[in-house]
């Protein structure tokens, strides 16, 4: 991707998390900066429900996008989304 193709990343994650450090671990082997936002402090995780509409970690935004659920169940549509190989 170009810098200016590059989407904005904003990832919502909990500490403890073992699907929120799989996908922080994938974006980071695909070279793709994010910005993360901790859900163990309240306000972040009502900044997430009012943004998403969930309370679940991780949460994925790519642009305006909304992802969702386990890493696995998220990262095919990540793939899509960030317009990456299907054999990531």
């Amino acid at each position: 991707m170009t810098e200016a193709s590059t989407p904005h990343i904003l990832i919502y994650t909990a500490p403890n998390c073992p699907d929120c450090r799989a996908l922080k671990n994938w974006l980071l082997r695909e070279d793709l900066a994010f910005d993360e936002r901790d859900l163990s402090d309240p306000e972040i995780t009502e900044e997430a429900k009012a943004r998403t509409g969930v309370r679940v970690a991780p949460i994925t935004i790519i642009n305006d996008e909304v992802f969702y659920g386990t890493f696995e169940s998220q990262k095919p549509a990540l793939i899509t989304a960030l317009r990456l190989s299907k054999d990531v």
